[in-house]
């Protein structure tokens, strides 16, 4: 074969494709650069199979028309470091290539050399001994080939294939962190999974899975509770996002994000689109940068200490994930090991992750100033999609307590990814509430999971648990609520003159309806803590978890009085209120979770 087709291009990456995807386990295991979160694999295979659809199309004979095809997919699809440099990789590859109908073993030899270098050029900060050494080695030995008179993809591939897995092996004793966990550097391990699916298609004209070269060059994996703690990577959160413009201005935006207290970034795009890949502690630094030279989308904010942690705790059958409409302590995320997808939240022309991107406090404060009040949305499937696969990879199974379906589409989000990942090992169950009862819930599920309960048992305590917990909030101004058109507009003046503050329960149908008032604005948080303690039945054990809306002193007293008039409460915490509620409640209102325990309920 001396000439590549765009029939032939496009089977060949598939190959390659479907090699990395059915891999991506064995990637995540041996993950330890530059941040040990067990997650390289989901990201390749995340990156990749957003490219498959347009691979698959038909007609497509161009072959330079299948690689702009398809470096344009990967930019919008790339998840991670890795998936972000590949991108651009592909890129490089693209521009060089041009829209020949069919591309030679030389012209596709300095397309390969262009990709490496576009790709190293996309880093701020390159480092050897990482999937960039490896394709570049790969993309110099592909060209020398042709220089030196290979004209069959062939034996072209196979010195370039053979370069890279020496280089592969060298990726161990050129980082400390991979030497010191015994590995070679994940994302290099799936760019060869990729090059040898492509290779065994180009050698035996179909699509193969891997087979035992890639088995040879698989480690015996790390434990990552050795390498959690270590030196290295001190960022939080692993942030992409895309930059449009006509054009994207490449170096200021580069030299803007140097500038932010970052590390492991990653610019890979197109003249009038960037993806941008980078770690921080603070996500809205990189976001409200990025929104400095054009539109920004798809922002994703991933916890990478969560993940880490999630990665050492193979040996927990079940992982729990739910949304950020439920309040949870932050303790008790961390104590649990609870994943959290976050609620998309519109203020102006732009969006944000709700308690990411975005703190309640800042919420809070443009819900107060904005003259169109900010709009919550249900997170993308993709959002669910690329943490259930991640997880799926560490654990058996998981189980997204999710927000209430009458009272958001969050859960037909969650439903959608679990169906296209992998209906059979994840269970999506309706909490049937939101908020800090939704929180309690989750809590609840947590501690069943950390107990070693299997699927069926934590989606039985979510299902029972609907009945013994209740969510109250008690509404301080309906003139929020009125504006936003969540309450009639008859509700307010009627409350202002009768000086009547709403409190609004959650009904058996897991809607919200009105179930009381407290009379006056004076002692608000007292009055509403009796009104709960009238509810909480004597001689029962309780859990109780509160949440104000940019009130913290509102919320301090409503917890003191609360104490006072029923002591010995099992358990009660104190939370902010996240947009979910909020953006129904306004500012200054109230909101409790209130959950019965089972008398044999361990304490």
């Amino acid at each position: 074969m001396q000439e590549l087709s765009g029939y032939a291009m496009r089977r060949a990456l598939v190959s390659g494709i479907q090699n990395v995807i059915a891999r991506r386990d064995e990637i995540n295991r041996i993950n330890v650069f530059p941040v040990p979160d067990g997650d390289t694999g989901t990201n390749l295979a995340f990156t990749l199979g957003a490219v498959l659809p347009c691979l698959r199309q038909r007609g497509a004979g161009n072959a330079g028309e299948v690689l702009r095809r398809l470096a344009s997919d990967a930019v919008d699809g790339a998840r991670g470091n890795s998936g972000a440099i590949l991108a651009q990789f592909f890129q490089g590859v693209s521009e060089r290539a041009g829209l020949h109908a069919r591309i030679s073993v030389q012209q596709l030899g300095e397309a390969f050399a262009n990709g490496a270098e576009a790709a190293r050029e996309a880093l701020a900060e390159p480092r050897e001994g990482t999937i960039l050494s490896v394709l570049t080695a790969f993309a110099q030995e592909f060209r020398r080939a042709a220089e030196q008179g290979t004209l069959d993809f062939r034996g072209a591939f196979a010195r370039a294939l053979a370069r890279a897995r020496g280089a592969l092996e060298d990726t161990q004793r050129q980082l400390a962190e991979l030497r010191a966990a015994g590995v070679v550097d994940a994302g290099a391990l799936g760019f060869v999974d990729l090059v040898e699916g492509v290779c065994r298609y180009i050698e035996h004209g179909r699509v193969a899975m891997s087979g035992p070269d890639a088995e040879q060059l698989a480690q015996p994996g790390v434990d990552i509770r050795d390498v959690l703690h270590g030196p290295g990577e001190t960022h939080g959160y692993c942030c992409e996002c895309v930059v449009a413009a006509d054009p994207v201005d490449r170096l200021g935006l580069k030299a803007a994000l140097l500038a932010l207290p970052i590390s492991s970034l990653v610019l890979a795009g197109l003249r009038d689109r960037v993806r941008v890949h980078a770690h921080l502690d603070q996500p809205a630094l990189l976001f409200d940068a990025c929104a400095r030279f054009g539109r920004v989308s798809s922002e994703k904010a991933d916890d990478m200490r969560r993940q880490a942690e999630s990665a050492a705790q193979q040996h927990q059958l079940v992982a729990v994930v739910t949304d950020s409409g439920a309040d949870l302590p932050a303790e008790e995320l961390e104590r649990l090991c609870i994943h959290l997808v976050p609620v998309r939240v519109s203020i102006g022309a732009r969006d944000f992750l709700d308690k990411v991107s975005l703190s309640a406090r800042e919420f809070f404060r443009e819900v107060r100033e904005s003259p169109i009040p900010p709009r919550t949305s249900q997170p993308p499937p993709g959002d669910f999609r690329r943490l259930f696969e991640f997880l799926l990879s560490h654990h058996g199974q998981v189980v997204y307590a999710g927000l209430s379906r009458a009272l958001s589409g969050t859960l037909q989000a969650a439903e959608s990814a679990a169906e296209r990942v992998d209906g059979a090992r994840i269970r999506v169950v309706d909490t049937g509430t939101g908020t800090c009862a939704q929180g309690l819930i989750t809590i609840a599920a947590g501690e069943a999971a950390a107990r070693g309960a299997s699927v069926d048992e934590i989606e039985a305590i979510i299902v029972g648990m609907r009945d013994r917990t209740q969510l109250y909030a008690a509404i301080r101004d309906l003139s929020y609520g009125v504006r936003g058109g969540r309450a009639p507009r008859l509700a307010l003046p009627l409350s202002r003159l009768t000086g009547l503050k709403p409190v609004i329960q959650r009904k058996r149908n897991g809607r919200l309806g009105m179930a009381g008032f407290l009379r006056g604005d004076r002692d608000f948080p007292e009055r509403f803590a009796a009104y709960l303690a009238k509810r909480l039945r004597p001689g029962r054990r309780y859990r109780v978890l509160l949440a104000h809306c940019d009130c913290p002193e509102d919320g301090e007293r409503l917890q003191a009085e609360l104490r006072r008039l029923r002591p010995g409460l099992e358990r009660d915490w104190l939370v902010e209120a996240g947009a979910g509620i909020g953006a129904h409640a306004g500012p200054g209102s109230l909101v409790a979770g209130v959950q019965e325990l089972a008398a044999d309920a361990p304490p």
